[in-house]
């Protein structure tokens, strides 16, 4: 039995196609398109759901969440796999060329005459397939990633590809469980495994220790056993300890599986938070610069693309020089924190500025957006 659906399919530019040629559907699960909707927007992904009519819209539902679904065509009662783009439209223009085709006011419920709305406030899946599929018989990352909601709080035995902290960029945030989380990657998905760091014995039992920070070990495939876990839209396998091993690469194949990892660019890294704060006044002279990042930065790029200067003084004197600042730089990954330690107090009654310069990078090499911190040094 099917049902008939109805909305509009939008007709794809031309680079959109070259994109989706380029960039294989990511799977993942309505929870993370919810939870992470500015990582997510615009890619081409996959997704299990259920599509029934709610609020007189179609909608893609899991029981917990569920998300509006533009699609022309017919799709089978029960669990099926949607094949789309996903749009947040808080993040597009009114007159993105993309909408053109649709009235804003009966598809997406948006009064043009009002406020455009706001990042993550109105999302929709635009769907180029929607067909039946069917529970997993065992676990995998791809099932795992499809329908967390089967394998939450049990154990499972995973194979996947080494993929660092998140080198290639597949996911939008780590969990932040311990400083050696990594990710692993199958068949186009990716899952976090937590409290494990990456170190194996050999056959010839020798202990090796894979790169972190380099995609000097992504083609290895390994086994490892764990609990899946799931906060805020995030997934992630809690390792059991001695599990991790080597593995030969899994049976399991989808349409897209052989396709070589080229990863959709998601928006890029830039400072959310600092301390001290922009324009802040009478910091203390002991004072660190404390940068936390929107997603995961390159380490190695981090030297020469931080700069601190003081600022010219009104109250100096005539042919008194600028101080210089000197500093050191360490970065927290696990947090995405990377901190300023100055050799020297800071000057008092000088402004200190602190730049992000071009050249340093996100993991997956993306471009980190300019930013400028200004704060100035108290008397005492």
């Amino acid at each position: 039995m099917t049902k008939t659906l109805t909305g509009v399919l939008l007709a794809l530019s031309l680079a959109t196609n070259v994109s989706a040629q380029l960039n294989p559907r990511r799977p993942t699960n309505l929870a993370a398109l919810k939870s992470f909707p500015g990582f997510y927007h615009g890619r081409p992904i996959v997704v299990a759901a259920n599509v029934g009519v709610e609020n007189d819209q179609l909608k893609a539902t899991d029981g917990d969440n569920s998300i509006h679904l533009l699609f022309k065509g017919t799709a089978p009662d029960g669990l099926d796999e949607i094949r789309a783009e996903f749009w947040d439209l808080g993040r597009m223009k009114p007159d993105d060329i993309r909408l053109s085709t649709y009235d804003l006011r009966t598809t997406f419920k948006i009064d043009p005459d009002a406020p455009w709305p706001r990042p993550g406030e109105v999302t929709a899946l635009i769907a180029t397939a929607v067909t039946p599929t069917t529970p997993p018989t065992a676990p995998s990352i791809r099932a795992i990633v499809l329908q967390p909601s089967r394998y939450l709080q049990q154990k499972v035995t995973i194979i996947g590809q080494f993929s660092g902290r998140n080198l290639m960029g597949e996911l939008p945030e780590a969990p932040g469980k311990s400083r050696y989380d990594f990710v692993m990657r199958a068949t186009g998905a990716a899952i976090w495994i937590a409290n494990m760091r990456p170190k194996i014995r050999d056959s010839n039992n020798k202990e090796i220790e894979l790169a972190l920070d380099s995609r000097i070990d992504s083609s290895r495939w390994l086994e490892v056993s764990g609990t899946v876990q799931e906060s805020r839209g995030l997934l992630w396998v809690d390792a059991e300890a001695g599990s991790l091993k080597f593995a030969k690469p899994p049976q399991e194949t989808t349409t897209e599986a052989d396709e070589p990892v080229h990863v959709p660019l998601g928006p890029p890294p830039e400072a959310i938070f600092s301390t001290p704060t922009d324009d802040e006044t009478d910091v203390l002279q002991n004072a660190h610069v404390r940068i936390q990042f929107s997603r995961d930065l390159d380490p190695a790029t981090i030297k020469g693309h931080v700069r601190a200067t003081y600022l010219p003084s009104p109250a100096a004197a005539p042919g008194e020089p600028t101080p210089t600042a000197e500093f050191t730089t360490q970065y927290n990954a696990m947090n995405r924190v990377l901190e300023l330690h100055f050799t020297k107090p800071l000057e008092r009654l000088h402004t200190l500025k602190v730049e992000l310069l071009e050249g340093l990078l996100g993991t997956d090499g993306q471009q980190a957006k300019p930013w400028t911190l200004t704060f100035s040094i108290g008397g005492s």
